[in-house]
C-alpha cells in the first residue's frame, strides 16, 4: 500500500494510527501532478488517482488543512502553501497568526482531512475527519508539525489549553482529523 506523499511527518503518523507497517512513502520516481482542486476531497482524489496510474499498487492520499472562521475559512485547500509556493510550515503558520492577529487576535478553526483510498479493483473510497478548536495568538510545544503549535482542539475539554504541538502522539491520533479519517479507513479495511 503507497501513500501518495514523501511528507516523512504524514507517514508516520499514518502507520501508526492505521497500525500498517506495509505503508509505504511516494517512491521518488512518481509525478505528482498540481493539488488544484476546489476541495480536500477532490485533492485527496487528484493525488490517488496519479499514483495508482503510475504504480497499479492500492494507494490511500490524503489532503488536509485547517480552515480558520474569522479567515473565511481560509487557508483551506491551500494549508500547505498559504504563504507561497515552497514555503516551509513556520511560513504558513506565520502568516495564518499575522492574519488572525489583524482580525482580532483569536478564532475558532477546524482541522479538515479527506483520505482517498484506492483499492486492488480500482474503486475509489473517501473518508472525512474533522478536529474543532482555536487558532490561539501565539505558539506553544514542539511535537506535531504544520499549525499544530497555534491549534487548541475542543475535544480535550474547555480547561485544557494545550495545543496539537503539547499533546502525546498517543492524544493527538486519538481527536486528530487525520485520526479520525483513518480510523474510518481502518474500519473499512477490516470490514
Amino acid at each position: 500500500m503507497i501513500l501518495a506523499s514523501s511528507n516523512k511527518h504524514k507517514v508516520e503518523e499514518l502507520r501508526q494510527i492505521l497500525d500498517r507497517e506495509d505503508l509505504t512513502p511516494l517512491p521518488g520516481e512518481v509525478e505528482m501532478p498540481p493539488e488544484d482542486g476546489d476541495t480536500f476531497a477532490d485533492n485527496a482524489l487528484i493525488k490517488a488517482r496519479a499514483v495508482r496510474v503510475q504504480t497499479g499498487s492500492v494507494v490511500i492520499a490524503d489532503d488536509s488543512g485547517i480552515e480558520v472562521d474569522v479567515l473565511d475559512g481560509r487557508p483551506g485547500v491551500r494549508s500547505a502553501r498559504f504563504a507561497g509556493q515552497g514555503a516551509s510550515d513556520q511560513d504558513n503558520l506565520d502568516k495564518v497568526l499575522d492574519e488572525v492577529a489583524q482580525a482580532g487576535g483569536e478564532s475558532a478553526a477546524r482541522y479538515v482531512c479527506v483520505i482517498a483510498y484506492i483499492d486492488d479493483a480500482g474503486s475509489e473510497h473517501l473518508f472525512e475527519g474533522v478536529c474543532g478548536g482555536q487558532m490561539i495568538a501565539g505558539k506553544k510545544g514542539d511535537g506535531g508539525f504544520g499549525y499544530d503549535p497555534s491549534f487548541v482542539p475542543d475535544e480535550t475539554g474547555s480547561g485544557d489549553r494545550r495545543t496539537m504541538a503539547e499533546l502525546s502522539p498517543v492524544e493527538k491520533h486519538e481527536i486528530s482529523h487525520r485520526g479520525k479519517a483513518a480510523r474510518k479507513l481502518s474500519r473499512f479495511l477490516l470490514a
